[in-house]
């Protein structure tokens, strides 16, 4: 049992053990010794939700990746194929399938689709002619991965790009079945709020699901109060800002995947006094980040500046000498459980923060975007990292945070960054510019009126006096700026919505509330001092930093609200970028 998912005021372990519950029901279809032939993309969710253990339980004698050509020699009689339904996967599974038959196996051949059942998919495999070798065709509905035991991630990596670049709603579909999945397990959820075209489509599909399920509904006592569907581009601003809690940094420098963050191996060599360390490791080294680690759960939401105080004061693990020199900043991660030592993590070649003085300047003008300075020319920081050729994403996270504070850039700023990018880092990124253009990150000024200083101001987006060390305000996070999203899921607690219409009129897609009737007699009692409890769904993406000011509202003593967080992904600057790039000459399926 995952422990950590049960430490929370809902235990995300009901969760986890239906989805494994499942997973057992599958295999045991299958009767006799199994091969998993694995999407590379699922092994990382699958394994937050079972180990090895399990399916060998369940008679898994071997695994391997899906890959072209024959599969590895394996003496079971089932070979079962996990995969997304996706066209190109389709493919590969057909040339696996004939091999086996070209070599007058007698193996079984099943097929699990991992979240939905394709028509298409299907389709492509008859018209490969194997359709017919397989016993089973069955569908693994894994919508929502528990991650911690207040964090759920759907790991679906194309949700955003789905969404505002190719109008496809599949995403949508999948995260309204994964809330009707929460609510069979934890109860209907009595409200319902949302901001955004894509939360009202969210919201529109539970509801008609709930009235397609009418007469069946479960007689459980809610866990949920509310649930606050957001739309990733309702705040455009955060995911672009580098985070600067301990948790976020990791992720911006590592990244960190399914809860693990892979770290340079020469980092955890042995050294002996005086000797040439020999022997150096070769394979990063990968640790599992959760709140199950007591030392990191306590410090992973913590501004990086006060991390070498909080580890000082706690275990007396690093010397009197760390100041706010960023080379220093990560210096023990999980030390009671495996003494790993992360000494100088940032002064790794390539990472962001490689030079302080660089990472500084990128904060100071990061910041100064943000506080509306000089955001409607040029900026000669830009102009000199695209002349270094620094790396492409640090230059086009920066140009699409003075677009979004600006409300767009004048067409003559917005050409000349363009042709910079394109004469220096190559013209086939003007698809990647025409993307971002499309998302809304990276556009023309179409009216002179800018929003923005409007809604900075009204929601207190930045502050002045952020206390880094000691906390008082959700600002912390980013070392002044207060993310937008949770600005707007902190005033919806307190004091609502109604106090900022002209703010939420400004934003982008419709504002709304839904009210869910609840079966009689499961309308909860509540405790004198209880607190609500609010689910908040991230659609299209939600940082670490996010996640940090949540936790922080969680515990502040006088909010009487706990939140739980989901989302499509949990990503950052990069890897949001990323996903929104073509680059034609190496498409990745």
């Amino acid at each position: 049992m995952a422990a950590h998912l049960s430490y929370g005021k809902v235990n995300l372990n009901i969760l986890r053990e239906a989805a494994r519950k499942e997973l057992r029901e599958f295999l045991d279809k299958c009767a006799g010794s199994k091969a998993i032939v694995w999407d590379e993309y699922l092994t990382g969710p699958f394994g937050l939700i079972a180990q090895y253990s399990l399916l060998k339980e369940h008679e898994v004698e071997k695994m391997f990746t899906l890959k072209s050509g024959r599969l590895p020699s394996a003496d079971v009689k089932n070979i079962i194929f996990f995969v997304r339904p996706r066209l190109e996967l389709m493919d590969i599974i057909a040339e696996n399938v004939f091999s086996e038959d070209k070599a007058h196996s007698s193996r079984d051949f099943h097929i699990l689709f991992v979240p939905r059942r394709s028509i298409l998919c299907e389709q492509r495999l008859r018209e490969q002619g194997v359709l017919g070798s397989f016993i089973n065709i069955d569908e693994y509905i894994l919508d929502l991965i528990p991650y911690d035991g207040d964090l759920l991630s759907m790991e679906y990596e194309s949700a955003f790009r789905e969404c505002y670049l190719e109008n496809d709603q599949t995403s949508l579909y999948h995260t309204a079945k994964g809330l009707m999945t929460l609510q069979a397990l934890y109860g209907t959820i009595p409200q319902i709020y949302g901001k955004g075209e894509c939360a009202r489509h969210v919201a529109n599909m539970m509801l008609r699901m709930k009235r397609e399920f009418a007469g069946t509904q479960n007689q459980i006592l809610p866990v949920f109060d509310t649930l606050l569907l957001l739309d990733r581009n309702v705040d455009l601003l955060t995911p672009l800002a580098t985070q600067l809690t301990y948790e976020g940094l990791i992720d911006e420098i590592y990244g960190i995947t399914n809860g693990y963050v892979k770290l340079p191996p020469e980092k955890f060599a042995q050294k002996k006094q005086g000797e040439a360390s020999k022997d150096l490791p070769t394979e990063p080294k990968k640790l599992q980040l959760n709140s199950a680690e007591e030392l990191y759960a306590e410090i992973r939401d913590k501004n990086f500046n006060a991390v070498g105080a909080a580890l000082s004061k706690k275990a007396k693990i690093i010397s009197a000498a760390f100041e706010v020199s960023l080379a220093h900043f990560i210096s023990c991660l999980c030390a009671r459980r495996c003494n790993y030592i992360l000494n100088d993590v940032v002064t790794m070649p390539g990472s962001p923060v490689s030079a302080s003085e660089a990472f500084f300047d990128n904060l100071t003008v990061e910041q100064e975007f943000m506080t509306g300075v000089e955001t409607d020319k040029v900026n000669t920081y830009i102009e000199d990292s695209i002349a270094q050729k620094d790396p492409l994403i640090k230059i086009l996270r920066l140009v699409c945070m003075q677009s979004v504070c600006n409300n767009g850039l004048k067409q003559k700023v917005l050409d000349y960054y363009k042709r910079e990018i394109l004469q220096t880092y190559g013209y086939e990124h003007i698809l990647t510019l025409n993307n971002l253009e499309k998302a809304g990150l990276l556009k023309p000024q179409t009216s002179s009126r800018n929003n923005y200083p409007t809604i900075r101001k009204t929601l207190k987006l930045w502050m002045e006096d952020a206390n880094e060390q000691n906390p008082n305000d959700i600002s912390y996070v980013y070392s002044g700026y207060a993310p937008l999203s949770i600005r707007l899921t902190q005033v919806l607690a307190r004091p609502g919505w109604r106090s900022i219409e002209e703010v939420l009129k400004m934003l982008p897609g419709p504002h709304f509330e839904e009210r869910q009737q609840l079966p009689a007699g499961l309308h909860k009692k509540r405790q004198q001092g209880e607190n609500r409890t609010t689910l908040v769904f991230f659609l299209g993406g939600v940082t670490y930093a996010e996640i940090a000011a949540l936790r922080f509202l969680s515990q502040m003593e006088d909010s009487g609200m706990e939140y739980i967080i989901a989302t499509t992904k949990l990503i950052n600057g990069t890897t949001w970028i990323k996903s929104l790039m073509d680059r034609p000459e190496s498409q990745t399926p």
